[in-house]
């Protein structure tokens, strides 16, 4: 009788043994959460896989996050990040539509040597959206991106440059003169 009562003492406790904390830290500490990934952010902790997850957060919807996230991460030079928040900019999530901000992160990815980043402020540089407009460097850019193995650029460069063929018509009105 004394077992199956020791037993279920145990199991009552389980959780303050296994998460307790002691003089030496956190016994079994978050690793792989959302919220450890933000405590990561809010230090200033960055790394590939922390980085890597603000895809996750915005796929989830939590743009505002993601966001905060990102914009950590590329400030510490992680590329993947400067283009993911060229996103949210030129789109309006987690904060105001601004084509200048999107294509300021474009260009500091492609300066940072990023494929992405080059096809990116390459597009921004010929239609002149949140830069102004320079057909020649765009179409560099774009070259560059293609010859590193960019498919979508390889496509774009085929179609002789015309932004249609990788744009989304739905798009159009961003692209539109304003005057």
């Amino acid at each position: 009788m004394l077992k199956p009562l020791t037993f279920c003492t145990l199991l009552a406790f389980a959780p303050t043994l296994v998460f307790g904390e002691d003089d030496h830290g956190t016994l079994n500490p978050e690793e792989m959460t959302l919220g450890k990934v933000m405590e990561n952010i809010q230090r200033g902790q960055t790394d590939m896989t922390t980085c890597a997850s603000g895809y996750f957060i915005t796929k989830s919807g939590r743009h505002e996050m993601a966001r905060k996230l990102f914009e950590t991460c590329a400030n510490d030079g992680y590329t993947g990040a400067m283009t993911w928040m060229s996103q949210l900019d030129n789109n309006g999530l987690g904060g105001g539509y601004n084509p200048d901000a999107a294509a300021n992160w474009d260009r500091r990815a492609a300066e940072a040597g990023d494929p992405v980043g080059k096809f990116n402020y390459g597009l921004d540089l010929i239609r002149g959206h949140g830069v102004a407009q320079n057909e020649e460097l765009g179409r560099e850019l774009v070259d560059e991106a293609a010859a590193e193995g960019l498919k979508i650029a390889q496509r774009l460069k085929r179609a002789d440059y015309d932004p249609d063929e990788v744009t989304p018509d739905a798009d159009n009105w961003k692209y539109a003169p304003l005057f």
